[in-house]
């Protein structure tokens, strides 16, 4: 769906998604950590693999991340879960200058705000050529450990970096994560798999309509999403 009449135009700051948002769906980065989050629940637990993983869906559904659900049950360290899940190669992740480029001619300020970690959206967006996009990052820890879609961290992200929803947009793969930002007025982009693009979003992530009251504009091309909101601004300009 593209944008069009120009409901961009007031827009003063543009909020992204990390995960399966910055860089294409079918790139094998989340896979890995996702990986990575099985075995950390081996080591824990003592499980075999098919009831570690198992379990850390069951905590992912049901508590909007694995990590919440281990902390809630089991006190885990966050720190200590979060630098062992991210501890993966993105070498396999290729820079998207276009999009870097169309980030950057975006008017007003632009932020992230991930369910991860600060560091592992540091190494992320420096892997993707995006290092230079974004005034912050608003994570999993500045989320005091309450993930998206919780009402209370989004609203933790408007007051620690002074986000007026009402002039903002979000643009997220997670649809059930763009309910809130919705409710309180922001614009909202989900951002999904090109047709025959590999998708890696759990089964109850992936919606069976896209026409969602919640979902203003759907694109499979974030990077010419955004030309075409450029293109649209630029117009209204002349």
């Amino acid at each position: 769906m593209a944008p069009g009449g120009g409901p961009f135009g007031h827009i003063e700051t543009w909020v992204f998604d990390l995960d399966n948002t910055l860089y294409p769906a079918d790139s094998d980065l989340w896979p890995k950590i996702d990986h990575r989050i099985t075995e950390f629940m081996i080591a824990l637990f003592g499980l075999d693999g098919i009831s570690a993983r198992a379990l850390q869906k069951y905590y992912y559904q049901y508590y909007g991340t694995t990590l919440r659900g281990l902390i809630e049950d089991h006190g885990v360290s966050a720190v200590e879960f979060l630098a062992y899940v991210h501890d993966i190669d993105r070498s396999t992740l290729v820079p998207n200058p276009p999009l870097a480029a169309a980030i950057a001619a975006l008017p007003g300020r632009k932020l992230i705000l991930t369910n991860g970690s600060r560091k592992h959206a540091m190494l992320t967006t420096e892997a993707l050529g995006l290092g230079a996009s974004f005034e912050d990052i608003f994570d999993i820890i500045d989320a005091e450990l309450v993930p998206k879609p919780e009402l209370r961290t989004y609203q933790r992200f408007f007051d620690k970096h002074n986000v007026d929803p009402e002039t903002a947009v979000m643009f997220e793969d997670i649809e059930r994560n763009l309910i809130v930002p919705h409710q309180r007025g922001m614009k909202t982009v989900l951002v999904t798999p090109r047709p025959g693009q590999t998708d890696h979003r759990e089964p109850f992530e992936i919606p069976g309509s896209l026409a969602l009251p919640h979902v203003h504009f759907v694109t499979s091309d974030l990077g010419g999403f955004l030309a075409e909101i450029l293109a649209e601004r630029a117009s209204a300009s002349h």
